[in-house]
């Protein structure tokens, strides 16, 4: 199957090294996954609270967080060069293997993480006489995002530098 004027132009897309040095060593890559997983975090407590709290300061929060999230979502996509955004078509054997492996370890750790969620949530609710209505939506939504970014998280931090990234780096 020939590949169309989208797959072609995604390509150049995350294959344009122009901001590889940003991402282009692992304490950078791991730095850029940080913050990201921070902005997320911020996003995602931003957005429930906009649901379930009275007020207008976290839809001014989330409004503030999404800009650098954006950003930073399209610098660790570059970073895998696509890995997880492009077809398969687009593909080689060896980035087809390393997306099946980068998504089963972001879906087991997304399994220990339910595991604990599920099992906090009913302790919490064995230990007090609080309904659990309320704790479970939020807790519900962040899992849920985290179950979403974390094939770009695992991705990201299980980049190989490339050779001509130290000779950059030492100038």
């Amino acid at each position: 199957m020939t590949a169309t004027r989208y797959d072609r132009r995604m390509y150049a897309v995350m294959n344009d090294r122009r901001a590889a040095a940003v991402y282009a060593t692992g304490p950078r890559r791991r730095l850029l996954v940080g913050a990201h997983f921070a902005l997320t975090v911020t996003g995602v407590g931003a957005w429930i609270a906009t649901v379930f709290a009275p007020g207008y300061g976290p839809v001014v929060v989330l409004a503030v967080v999404m800009l650098p999230w954006i950003l930073l979502t399209g610098m660790l996509n570059g970073s895998t060069r696509g890995l997880l955004e492009l077809r398969a078509r687009m593909l080689d054997e060896r980035q087809l293997v390393e997306r099946d492996r980068v998504r089963a370890l972001a879906h087991r750790i997304t399994l220990w993480l339910l595991v604990a969620v599920a099992s906090g949530t009913g302790v919490y609710g064995a230990l007090t006489d609080a309904p659990l209505r309320a704790a479970v939506t939020p807790l519900l939504v962040g899992v849920l995002a985290v179950h979403w970014m974390m094939p770009l998280w695992v991705a990201a931090l299980r980049v190989q530098d490339e050779l001509g990234d130290d000779v950059g780096d030492a100038s």
